[in-house]
This record gives C-alpha cells, sequence and structure tokens, in this order.
C-alpha cells in the first residue's frame, strides 16, 4: 500500500485537516492513498482494515434552524435517524452535495469529523467504542487518518449514541 505521509505533500482540504489535529495536540497523521476512500468499503479495502472501523462522516440538516449535523458512524452501521431524534430531540433531514460543501467546507466523500468551517452539532456511533482503532475521512476523497475512538470523541467534543438500524437476520 503506497502513502504519502509528509504534510507538505498533501492537497489542500487534506492538509486543511492534518493542521487541524497537530494545532490541537492530536499525534494523528494524515495519510493519501492511490485508490478511493469515499465510501467506507473502499476506504477499508484501501486500508486494509474492516469495514466497522470506518469512521464515516455524514452531514445532516436539523430542520429546527437549518444547521448542519455532524453524526460520525461506524461503516458497518446504517443510520437510523428516528433513533436519533428520538435521543436528541433533533428533527434531521438528509443534506444535498451543494448544502453539505457549503455547510462545512468540504465535499461528500472526504468530510472529516473535523476542521470544518463552523462549528458542528456532532453525534457519534457507540459502536465505534468497540475498535482499538479507526479510521476516518480526512478531506479528500483519497485521504484519511487513523485515531482511537476515544480521541474522536475528544477532537469532536460528539455525544455517543446507539444510532444503528437494526440489523436484519
Amino acid at each position: 500500500m503506497q502513502r504519502t505521509e509528509t504534510q507538505t505533500t498533501l492537497p489542500g482540504n487534506a492538509r486543511r485537516v492534518q493542521d487541524y489535529l497537530r494545532e490541537n495536540g492530536f499525534d494523528c497523521i494524515v495519510i493519501e492513498l492511490p485508490n478511493s476512500t469515499r465510501t467506507a468499503a473502499e476506504a477499508a479495502a484501501a486500508i486494509g482494515s474492516s469495514v466497522t472501523q470506518i469512521a464515516k462522516s455524514l452531514i445532516f440538516k436539523n430542520r429546527q434552524d437549518n444547521t448542519p449535523v455532524l453524526v460520525v458512524a461506524s461503516g458497518a452501521n446504517r443510520v437510523d435517524i428516528e433513533k436519533i431524534e428520538k435521543q436528541t430531540g433533533l428533527q434531521l433531514d438528509t443534506a444535498n452535495g451543494t448544502w453539505v460543501k457549503e455547510q462545512v467546507g468540504f465535499a461528500i466523500g472526504g468530510v472529516p469529523p473535523v476542521a470544518h468551517t463552523s462549528r458542528l452539532h456532532t453525534i457519534l456511533d457507540q459502536d465505534l467504542n468497540n475498535c482499538s482503532c479507526i479510521w476516518a475521512a480526512a478531506g479528500t476523497p483519497q485521504a484519511l487518518f487513523k485515531l482511537a475512538p476515544a480521541d474522536l470523541q475528544a477532537m469532536t467534543g460528539g455525544t455517543w449514541l446507539d444510532l444503528a438500524e437494526a440489523r436484519r437476520t
């Protein structure tokens, strides 16, 4: 697996994520891969991890005040919006790519859990705590960084919730 690990060679958005991490005291290293990491399955294949270890960052629109809400979920889980709404009182809608980019400064497929253009209400998938390490997008469809679940909470100030749809057997 070929990796680019020097900050100076990272593209703009990935460099922005690396700068954020460094400036906030996290020693995570953003890496750029030659293959797409746009989806959880692609990211897992590219990095050689399980899909469960991919921390996918999803942006929803809060209908109450038209603000973005970040949901960081395990790549193995489908997010149950109703479950989140019942636990938080939020009213969530899916958001289109243009709105997401305008609100957080990153395009879908590369949205990281940090370094957004505005502060976000953040919800974290409690299932990520079952992993010793996780991988999160770093601003582009080829950039990722590795972290511990505890670091994800420290980075985002997010709230851990049970947000996964029930699995069908």
